[in-house]
């Protein structure tokens, strides 16, 4: 006889189907497990033995063949230990086969008959619901797995009383969806004195989802502003809500199985690997951009990144999604973020400083910007150069607008673009103009004869490539969006224009 118990591979954020089958069969008594499984999964024959043992069941003296179906799809994870024990005790009698069927199992045991959590069991949940089929997970997942919507969930916290739940001699409670957390208190833009001009570039790159750079000396309020744009943002749609979480709980950072409306805001040091920003690792876990998916990615001391670190950010920017290559299979991760980053102009960080710059340049400051390569601040909408705040205006300066205010026009500005690429593309996802094609663009932007002659000088005199002049296009219609979704004219241009930075050699040389 062949028992099987049902449960899942992750490949990114999709679960796959596994069938977990055993077989007990005469012989010299061996205990094996099969199905492309790493060494987690072959451990699981001393955690699964043990927990048996722990509720007084015996390993018969036979040979117990555990395979892992499909062969060919590779196995991570101690999630398996569940169900690696429920098919052996579906196939010593303990358990009835036919309360099996429908159920995808997971879980980790421990030693004594305890099931600890794992990661994935809200794309688990989603997957095993999809196919009408209940979910049996630990007690500590329940309330993330509940989120998947109405089906049947089972939560034990050990082996026995799951055990006891399928027999009928014990009810287990249904778990409910974990309550979202108490919002923490937001820095605020009023706290801000000064920088207008970039609390004006800030709020644009808020409104239409543009990535955004601020370059200027230390203790110009660089961070500062970058904080307080978790504060405008509008809160994440309920689908948007579930991809985030769902990314968090294949990374197993979803605390307490709770969905937040708040975008996240990740802010990686400048050591961070290449697998700690873009994913990667032995399993291939989400990156930094996959944990920002749907919301900011800050990166302060933007040129102190290893320059190829940074320019593995290029493909997620341009697709949204991060490829994770392996010999045997690829994995991909959703990652539409939002980049701000942060950097000084010159390694001291004081070029273009009268009396205050190294001796080094225009050569220091050459060097340190081109750490960036051009590729990557090709795909930054909007450049800045962020000034020194003077001393009077933080002494005298009147306190800035609060979030709130500019909250309310980043949200109606996007309620205009929502409504207008779903008007222009009945099947398209798109909702920020950050994310719209040249072809949307064209039907969004419609330029006047003034425009399209301001547009073919800058392109000339600035240099623009392709993907730079679609970028002045898409913050010229936002800027038009905040002003209430009318036609771009040419003065919303010449302020998208004022927010493409000039290159390096030409910062220098003034």
């Amino acid at each position: 006889m062949v028992a099987r118990v049902n449960t899942v591979a992750f490949e990114g954020v999709e679960a796959r189907d596994v069938g977990v089958q055993v077989q007990i069969s005469p012989g010299i008594p061996a205990f094996t497990i099969v199905g492309l499984g790493d060494k987690a999964v072959g451990e699981s024959r001393e955690r699964v033995r043990a927990a048996l043992t722990a509720i007084g069941l015996a390993l018969p003296p036979k040979r117990i063949t555990v395979n892992l179906a499909p062969a060919d799809l590779p196995k991570e994870g101690s999630h398996y230990d569940l169900p690696i024990a429920v098919a052996l005790m579906a196939a010593l009698g303990v358990l009835p086969q036919d309360a099996l069927d429908d159920l995808c199992v997971l879980g980790e045991l421990g030693l004594d008959g305890t099931i600890a959590p794992v990661t994935g069991a809200l794309p688990a949940a989603i997957a095993a619901n999809a196919k009408e089929r209940g979910l049996v997970c630990p007690a500590a997942c329940g309330p993330e797995a509940a989120w998947a919507g109405d089906m049947q969930i089972i939560a034990p916290a050990t082996l026995l009383e799951l055990v006891n739940h399928i027999k009928g001699t014990q009810v287990l409670p249904v778990p409910r969806p974990g309550s979202p957390p108490v919002p923490g208190t937001v820095p605020d833009m009023a706290d801000i004195k000064g920088q207008e001009t970039a609390k004006r570039a800030l709020e644009v790159a808020a409104a239409g989802g543009h990535n955004l750079l601020f370059v200027g000396p230390p203790g110009a309020g660089k961070s500062m502003l970058a904080s307080r744009l978790p504060g405008v943002l509008p809160p994440l749609s309920p689908r948007e809500m579930l991809d985030v979480a769902m990314v968090a709980s294949v990374a197993g950072v979803l605390e307490g199985g709770a969905l937040t409306p708040q975008r996240p805001f990740r802010a990686p040091h400048h050591s961070a690997s290449m697998a700690a920003l873009v994913g990667g690792g032995i399993k291939a876990k989400p990156g930094e951009v996959s944990l920002a998916h749907n919301g900011v990615l800050f990166l302060d001391e933007l040129a102190e990144f290893a320059r190829p670190v940074l320019d593995a950010l290029r493909q997620p920017l341009e697709t949204g999604a991060a490829v994770i290559a392996r010999a045997n299979h690829h994995v991909s991760y959703p990652a539409r973020f939002q980049l701000v980053a942060a950097m000084n102009p010159c390694r001291c960080g004081y070029a273009g400083e009268p009396g205050m710059a190294c001796g080094r340049l225009p050569r220091c400051a050459l060097d340190y910007q081109t750490r960036v390569s051009g590729p990557l601040m090709d795909r930054i909408d909007i450049q800045l150069d962020v000034p020194p705040v003077a001393a009077a205006d933080m002494r005298h300066g009147a306190p800035g607008e609060p979030s709130a205010a500019i909250a309310a026009r980043v949200t109606a500005a996007r309620d205009i673009q929502a409504a207008r690429y779903a008007q222009l593309a009945a099947d398209s996802s798109v909702t920020t103009n950050a994310e719209a094609d040249g072809q949307l663009l064209e039907k969004a932007v419609r330029l006047d004869t003034q425009g399209l002659d301001l547009m073919d000088k800058a392109a000339d005199s600035m240099r623009l490539s392709a993907r730079g002049y679609v970028r002045v296009l898409r913050v010229a219609r936002t800027l038009a969006d905040l002003e209430g979704g009318g036609a771009v004219t040419r003065a919303h241009l010449a302020e998208a224009l004022s927010f493409r930075r000039a290159p390096a050699q030409s910062i220098v040389a003034a």
